[in-house]
This record gives structure tokens, C-alpha cells and sequence, in this order.
């Protein structure tokens, strides 16, 4: 018996380059689900934050990962009709306020480069993807968690734009920050994301780069769907 292959769209770059908010339109333009491989590692953070496993000088990697064989952490996504978008719950909670914290943000490279983290959130995104056409956002996804999907995609911007763009986030959520402490955060994670050893941030060679930071997000959506026609995406005007 055989099973459908369902589609995937693939979407990497740097931290703070609009992967996420590509990722969500696009999904739902093509009426996919939206996968946000980024909240998962943030979840991992939040519980080691939470139970005193992150330390300055180290991680209690034995209990995180004796956490995650042992389904201790369960990550799993919520559709809130009101914002029309998918939340993330932490062990049945809804942490999706929560995970786009400062101090996530800045643990959250290191809790990310530990291999067995990547090996079971990975294990997670690709058997979600067996269930129905995904979208997924993240810093691997085309060459690592799905070499083979039909469309791939690399954003970047540059530094201070890309900080700019979270600064201004926080600031409008009542976060008391810096933007000097947000740019400095954002290109240390980016100096974690690409030196990592375990499947580090790159371009897939077949990937459509895309640099976001001179147009809006209209102008990109609209460049990605264009492109994604010559991939045999079926492509639908709304």
C-alpha cells in the first residue's frame, strides 16, 4: 500500500529575517499548515530555563535529554481562530507569550546546537509533515530535515535591519530593551546558527534567496509565489 507524498515548503535564514511571517502567509495562501520549527526550540529553552538547567558556564544535558526520551516535553501547536494563527503549548500550556521572551532568545542558540535536541524535534517536524502539505520555517529545513522538498527557500537581511524589525517587536509588546542589546543577542545567534557543528545554518544549493531587506512583505510574498509556480506549486490568486 502506498501513502501520499505530501508537499513541503522549506523556508531557512537568519533569526529575526521574517521567516515566520513568510511562512504563515504562505500557508495560508496555499491553504497548508504552517510548522514553526522555531517555537519549538524555544519551548526546549523555556523548560530548561524553567527547571534550572541552563547555566552560565553549561547545560545539564543529561536531564534535558532524559526529559525529551521520556515525554517529558511535549510540544504541540493550537489554531486560535481570533488571531488566526497557530500557538504553541508546552506540555498541554499555551507558552506562545512566553517563548518570544529576551532571555529565550538569548539561550535559546545554545539549547538549539545540542544535537539530541535537533535529532527529536526533528523526528517530530518530519512526522508531521507524513499528515498533510506543510509549510516550515527554520534553519535546517532544506538541508537537513527535508532535502528533498519540492520548494526551497533562504531569506536574510541585514544585521541592523533584522534587529531593528525584533526591536521594535519587543518595544511594542512593553519589552524594557536595547537596541544594542537586541543587535548583539541577533549576531550572536547568528554566529551560533552557522558555526554549529550539528547541521549548521546554510543555503540549500537549490534554494530561492531571497534578501527581504529593501521590500515589504506584500513585495516578498508576492516575488516567493511567483517562484513557487516554477516548482509545480499550485498557486491560486485570492
Amino acid at each position: 500500500m502506498t501513502h501520499e507524498k505530501y508537499p513541503v515548503i522549506a523556508i531557512d535564514g537568519h533569526s529575526s529575517c521574517g521567516k515566520s511571517t513568510l511562512a504563515k502567509a504562505l500557508a495560508s495562501h496555499l491553504h497548508y499548515t504552517y510548522i514553526d520549527t522555531g517555537a519549538m526550540y524555544r519551548a526546549v529553552t523555556l523548560y530548561a530555563l524553567s527547571n534550572q538547567l541552563i547555566h552560565p558556564e553549561k547545560i545539564d544535558t543529561d536531564t534535558l535529554q532524559n526529559c525529551l526520551e521520556n515525554g517529558k516535553i511535549q510540544i504541540d501547536f493550537s489554531y486560535n481562530p481570533e488571531k488566526r494563527t497557530s500557538e504553541t503549548l508546552l506540555n498541554g500550556e499555551n507558552v506562545e507569550s512566553q517563548i518570544r521572551e529576551m532571555q529565550i532568545s538569548e539561550s535559546v542558540g545554545r539549547i538549539a546546537a545540542l544535537p539530541f535536541v535537533r535529532e527529536a524535534l526533528v523526528n517530530l517536524q518530519r512526522q508531521t509533515a507524513k499528515k498533510q502539505p506543510v509549510v516550515m520555517d527554520g534553519r535546517d529545513i532544506g538541508t537537513h530535515v527535508f532535502p528533498e522538498a519540492e520548494a526551497k527557500i533562504f531569506l536574510t537581511a541585514r544585521p541592523e535591519i533584522r534587529a531593528e524589525r525584533r526591536y521594535k517587536e519587543l518595544i511594542n509588546k512593553g519589552k524594557d530593551v536595547s537596541f544594542k542589546d537586541v543587535l548583539h543577542s541577533l549576531q550572536e545567534r547568528d554566529r551560533i546558527d552557522t558555526e554549529r557543528k550539528t547541521n549548521p545554518l546554510r543555503r540549500a544549493e537549490d534554494a530561492f534567496l531571497l534578501d527581504n531587506s529593501n521590500i515589504n512583505q506584500a513585495e516578498q510574498k508576492a516575488s516567493i509565489l511567483e517562484w513557487l509556480q516554477t516548482k509545480n506549486i499550485r498557486v491560486q490568486s485570492q
